[in-house]
Parts: structure tokens; sequence; C-alpha cells
């Protein structure tokens, strides 16, 4: 069994009970963590120079549609209602082919890995099934954790509230061919629409064929002029459907009793605040679920206005949330703090290990635990941005961004190392993309006036 000695880092290991070191080690055998202490002596092993880095787990973000990667940035200047209306109802969306699907999922993972984010739920708009095993083999390809949520087209007929509209037996389909068993990088969620995107007897259905699957349920919900007054959550708990593998996407508009169902009954938020805060979500619900008991979870959600790293998000949630309060406190002629209302740490924690227990997932992955999967990054001290590092947490959340992360390991694997990515053809990547970025607007046109460079 290959065995891997993370020697003399920064370690934050993301787990209380542990603790975070100054200078300690990792020690790695096969997929697992076996030991995190300082002076562990291992022979028979690689060791790797820590002694620069901070070594940390990698991100879990909890809401990514990767696929549109191919079409990144086309819609920095949109609002919700029109990329609504641009990526779904027929529109871009629906001009994809298989090809198209395999290349921006490996693409997007990429991206993803590149940056530091060792596991994430790829929120898949899926057309056909041929375009859902192109999906699935791009993100094996990539070598990254990754839990593929099966979705349905984006045409109007499925994306309208009183849509019956299902795809269950293409789900069933793909658990059984690809997703038997759980001990494995890639694993099974659905993507349903929810109760304000098609009718309620349908959301239920899926709901139930999710657990049936046992699969993670995801859901947009919650936002905009819509979420205050549907108050679906508390309709799900009302009928007894709330539980720890629903996960609810953005919920902005939520009430704070809705908070505290999710609380009593089970069931995730994950907050994605820079895409929230341009498009007119509502403002982001990280306060919204701390003042009320839950801890959130954190998401990309998608790069056609955003970059796809999480050091964006970590810093757009620290920084909201402490203007809305400070905000408030200003408002009655005080000054804010000290303290702040909420810490870097705290930020670190849902980009990790909260995120992981949003996936159910909180037993593998988003920690440095002895017993977890080996999903480690290692980010650059020696950097211009980085040093002195004073305050470890606070240069991750605060200071560092995807150019700092030297190295990344999924279940032991290396995927980057030294800056770079390892065993990716970027030039074969680079020109597939494009091709499919021309693919798909060749088809749909370029009203918008994209450079398509």
């Amino acid at each position: 069994m290959e065995r891997i000695l993370f020697k003399d880092g920064i370690v934050l290991t993301m787990d209380r009970t542990i603790g975070d070191f100054k200078k300690a080690d990792v020690l790695v055998e096969g997929t697992k963590i076996v030991k995190v202490q300082p002076n562990i002596e291992a022979s028979n092993c690689e060791v790797i120079d820590a002694s620069n880095m901070i070594v940390m787990p990698g991100f879990v973000d909890t809401h990514r549609h990767t696929w549109e990667s191919v079409i990144r940035n086309v819609g920095a200047d949109w609002s919700l209602q029109k990329y609504l209306s641009s990526i779904y109802y027929g529109n871009i969306g629906s001009r994809r082919s298989p090809q198209d699907d395999y290349i921006a999922n490996l693409l997007g993972a990429l991206e993803a890995l590149d940056s530091g984010v060792t596991t994430f739920l790829d929120w898949s708009m899926v057309i056909a099934r041929d375009h859902t095993e192109e999906m699935i083999r791009g993100l094996k390809e990539s070598n990254a954790r990754a839990v593929f949520a099966h979705g349905c087209p984006g045409d109007g007929d499925y994306w309208s509230r009183d849509s019956t509209l299902h795809n269950s037996e293409d789900a069933r389909y793909v658990k059984e061919k690809y997703f038997s068993s759980k001990d494995q990088l890639l694993t099974m969620g659905l993507a349903i629409r929810g109760p304000e995107f098609c009718s309620w007897e349908t959301s239920v259905d899926e709901i139930k064929l999710a657990r049936e699957l046992d699969a993670v349920c995801s859901m947009h919900l919650g936002f905009g002029t819509w979420g205050a007054s549907d108050r679906s959550i508390e309709k799900l708990y009302r009928t007894g459907l709330l539980g720890d593998d629903l996960n609810f996407v953005h919920a902005n508009a939520v009430s704070p009793d809705e908070i505290k169902m999710l609380v009593e009954r089970g069931g995730s938020i994950s907050v994605t605040p820079e895409v929230e805060m341009m498009m007119g979500h509502g403002y982001p619900a990280t306060g919204l679920c701390i003042e009320n008991g839950l801890r959130p979870s954190l998401g990309v959600d998608v790069v056609t206005s955003t970059g796809g790293d999480m050091f964006a998000q970590m810093k757009f949630t620290l920084q909201a949330e402490r203007s809305r309060v400070n905000e408030t406190i200003l408002a009655e002629g005080k000054m804010p703090g000290p303290p702040l209302n909420i810490s870097a740490r705290n930020i670190l924690e849902f980009a990790t290990i909260d995120g992981a227990k949003a996936l159910n997932l909180g037993s593998k992955v988003g920690s440095l635990t002895p017993g977890k999967e080996a999903d480690i990054i290692m980010v650059r001290t020696t950097d211009l941005n980085i040093f002195p590092v004073n305050d470890p947490i606070g240069t991750v959340v605060q200071c560092a961004h995807t150019g700092n992360v030297d190295s990344v390991f999924v279940a032991g694997k290396k995927v980057k190392q030294g800056g770079k990515m390892i065993n990716v053809d970027l030039e074969r990547v680079r020109k597939l993309a494009i091709e499919a970025r021309d693919s798909i607007f060749e088809k749909y046109g370029n009203p918008d006036g994209a450079w398509l460079v």
C-alpha cells in the first residue's frame, strides 16, 4: 500500500477535537489519512516537504452547474431573469451535444481541482441518457470526487409550476449502471426542480425517488420575489418530508422559522453568495442560517458570471455577512465590534466540513481526521500575497487564490503538484472546449454579442 508523509506543514485539520498545528505531519496510507501530529516517524513512504505550505482538507462545493464551464462568463451582466431565459426554456442549455457535455464536465471538474475543490455536487441539467453518460465520463476522467446530481432537461415544459414531467426511469438506469456502490469517487444525487419549479405532487414523487435510490436530493428554493410567500420548507416540514438528505440551494427569502424546521428535522442550505448578490436572488442566507442554528455550506453555482474557485465565495460570504450586521449597528449610531459577528474560521468550516456534511459525506471528507479519505490540498506560504503568515485561517479565507494552490490530492492520489495539473492534456481540453462552445452558439446564435474568442 502506497504511503505518503506530509512533513512539517502548517496543518489546518478542520476537526475541532484534533485542532490545528503550527508545525505537524500528516500520514496517508492508500486512500486514507491514518495519523496527524508533530514528528511522525514512518518508513517506506514518499515524504513531501510541507515546510512552506498550509496543509488542509480540500474544499467542498455543494452547488455547481459543471457543464457551464464551456459558456464561461457569457453572463457577466446578466440578472437572474436573464440567466433563466437564456440558459433554460429551450435556449443555450438545450443546444448541447453529448460530446459537448463530456468536455464541459471534464473542464469544469479540472477547474475545480486546480483551485483546491476536491469534492463538489454537479447539479446536472440532463437532456437524455447519452448526455448523462458523457457527463459522467467527463467527471470520471478528471479524478475529482463528485456527487453527480441527475436532473432533467431545461425545457419550459419541465420548468413550470404545474409540470408533471419527470425522468425517473433514467435516474434508476443511471443508478444501476454507474452507482451501485458508494465506495467510489463518484456517487449519485438527484437534482430536482422542487415545489417552486414543478407541481407539488411531482416534487414529492422526486423526493421519494431520491430516497429509493439512496441519493442526496438538491433543489433550488426560497429566493427572488416568490421565496418568502411560497414557504416551501414549511410545506415539506408539515408533510413530514424534511431530512438530512435534502439540500436547498439559495433560500435567501425563507423565514427564520423555516430554518429552525431544518435544524429540527434535517436539511442543508447551499449559499452561493457571488451569484446571488449579482443576479438578484436576494441577500445571502448566511446570517439567516447561523442566527437560527443552522450551519450553511457554500457553492460556486455558475461560471457564466463568476470564477470557479471557493476562495472568492469565502470572501463574499464573510464580508457580505459582516456588512449586513455592521450596517444595522451603524444605523443605530454605534460602531461595530469587537468582536465581529462571524469569523474567518466559520467561513472555512462552511467551505470544508460543513459542505461535506451537507452532501452526507461528513464521515468521508471535509477534515484531516484519521480514517477519512485523503483529500488534501497544500497552499504555498512563500508567495508574495501570503508571507509572512500570521493567521493561517485568515490567510486562506482572505488572501489566497487559485494560484497559491501548490498541490491537490484526492483519495491519496496526486492530481496537482508544484502548481501544475498532473496527467492532463490542457491543449486537448482547450481545443475540445472551444469546439463545444462554438457548436453551442452556432445552434443558438449570438444575440448578446459574446466575443467567442
